[in-house]
């Protein structure tokens, strides 16, 4: 079990599974009064750039190394990834390569990922399983499952994963898919593990549930069935918030009294741009969501 800094850490451990290495999972984890987590999105860890969509994704060791060093000296309770953490092989214009090389990069981040000094949590992005499946996916960062919840403090934290597509089948080896839907099973669990609860809850997803169309998911919304799923988030009367990614840029929405929120990218543009992630602080007395952004994440201080 890892010591995190702090006296306000007693001990830590899952209620369920997420993706979270192994050797991390022990009990809830205990703190004392405001919570401290550190929020990134949108690695796309990679070996070539994307000119035409002016990425810049080879950078992104010392990117997440710069994010990584700042959780620790904050010092942050927990880090949670928003998905897309590697890109997958195609890059526009064609260039393919090899699917085999983007194991080794998968690796190759996770390492970086693992020098931070607490609990470190992954949504899967729908470029994680492009060259991938899911269970290679996890096999590679030694994790058990790709949705679930745990505590953490005073707070109810639950994983989705909507990488599966409208007939419910997992996306495995995908190459090219944006739009992503959540299955029926998980949303059964979903209900139930949202009745269980009485802590107020963040939800992490990978697409954004707050879009109804958008023309890179075939002109509909982000997740196929996000209507029934964010009726299900508001009648559960547990959810404060739903942190997202996908979309690369900052946004924000108040949607029946749940906040979305969506993070900036950390990876580079032409000419360099200062890594971006956040330092979230959730303060269950003030009942307040301080999110202080670095680079181009902008601030937001919430109430709920």
């Amino acid at each position: 079990m890892h010591l995190l800094k702090g006296l306000r850490i007693l001990c830590f451990s899952l209620f369920l599974f997420t993706i979270l290495p192994t050797s991390l999972l022990a009990d809830d984890l205990t703190v004392s009064g405001p919570l401290h987590l550190g929020i990134f999105a949108d690695l796309h860890a990679h070996d070539t750039n994307s000119p035409n969509e002016k990425h810049v994704y080879t950078n992104y060791g010392q990117r997440l190394q710069a994010f990584v060093e700042a959780m620790n000296v904050w010092p942050a309770d927990l880090v949670i990834q928003l998905g897309d953490f590697v890109n997958g092989r195609y890059v526009m214009p064609a260039l393919y390569g090899d699917p085999e090389r983007i194991p080794r990069i998968l690796e190759g981040v996770e390492g970086i990922y693992a020098q931070f000094d607490g609990p470190r949590y992954y949504v899967l992005g729908n470029h994680d399983v492009y060259d991938l499946s899911k269970e290679e996916f996890l096999e590679r960062v030694g994790a058990s499952s790709t949705y679930g919840s745990f505590d953490a403090g005073a707070y109810h934290f639950v994983i989705l994963d909507a990488q599966y597509n409208k007939k419910e089948e997992d996306l495995s080896h995908a190459f090219w898919v944006v739009q992503g839907n959540i299955p029926q099973a998980q949303l059964d669990w979903l209900q139930e593990d949202l009745a269980a609860t009485d802590k107020p809850t963040i939800v992490c997803v990978h697409q954004r549930l707050d879009i109804d169309f958008d023309i890179l998911s075939g002109g509909g919304p982000q997740i196929a069935n996000k209507e029934e799923v964010m009726a299900l988030l508001c009648n559960s009367g547990a959810v404060i918030a739903v942190f997202q990614g996908h979309d690369h840029k900052n946004a924000y929405s108040l949607i029946d009294g749940i906040h979305y929120v969506t993070f900036e990218e950390l990876f580079d543009h032409p000419g360099g741009t200062p890594p971006s992630g956040a330092k979230v602080t959730l303060d269950p007395i003030t009942r307040t969501i301080l999110i202080e952004g670095e680079g181009e994440q902008a601030d937001w201080e919430l109430q709920y």
